[in-house]
């Protein structure tokens, strides 16, 4: 990897992260008076304002959110193609971005958002674990988000596994789980999108 590519994927990866979790954050109502969220939203609230007079709410979910970050994944493709870089991984899988065509490259941005979403799902996990192993039954604002993001993964694995003599193996299960759907789910996209 180039040095260059490396900024182009960090700089872009960071603001399409920030702009995926608001989304996250306001699908699954979290507290938008934490110090985070207000981070967050203050960050990406300028481009989710000229979009969200164009782009309306869908079934009163923040469909601007979604868009914004397509949009962005694409212009990240779109620059490393004008630097000549074939190819890109994502979820694992390589995608040859300079191969296809402007509908391909489409596919791509939504393998990569699901890819994306999938992984924070994942990290949220993992870092629940992890501080219910540091600092159980501490409360700063980073967990209540963290929290909030890994609920939906762990709650339907929770009613099939429950915890056993204290030990709650959902962590477990629910890691596997999403890293499943993850080789499952974004290769037959990448595959497509090579139409």
């Amino acid at each position: 990897m180039s040095p260059l590519m490396l900024i182009i994927n960090t700089l872009f990866d960071l603001y399409i992260l920030l702009v995926l979790l608001r989304f996250l954050l306001q699908m699954l109502r979290a507290d938008f008076y934490n110090p985070v969220s207000q981070f967050i939203v203050k960050l990406t609230m300028p481009p989710l304002k000229l979009l969200r007079r164009v782009i309306p709410s869908v079934g009163g979910q923040d469909a601007a959110s979604i868009v914004l970050c397509l949009v962005l994944i694409y212009a990240k493709f779109m620059l490393m193609r004008a630097l000549s870089i074939p190819a890109v991984h994502i979820g694992g899988v390589l995608a040859p971005i300079g191969g296809v065509g402007y509908g391909g490259l489409l596919v791509f941005c939504i393998a990569d958002l699901i890819a994306l979403l999938l992984t924070v799902f994942l990290v949220a996990v993992i870092i629940k674990v992890i501080l219910s192993w540091v600092s159980p039954g501490h409360y700063n604002p980073v967990i209540g988000l963290v929290d909030r993001i890994a609920r939906p993964v762990l709650k339907p694995v929770q009613k099939f596994i429950p915890a056993i003599g204290g030990l709650d193996l959902s962590p477990l299960f629910a890691t596997l789980l999403l890293i499943i759907a993850k080789m499952l789910i974004v290769p037959p996209i990448i595959y497509l999108g090579n139409f």
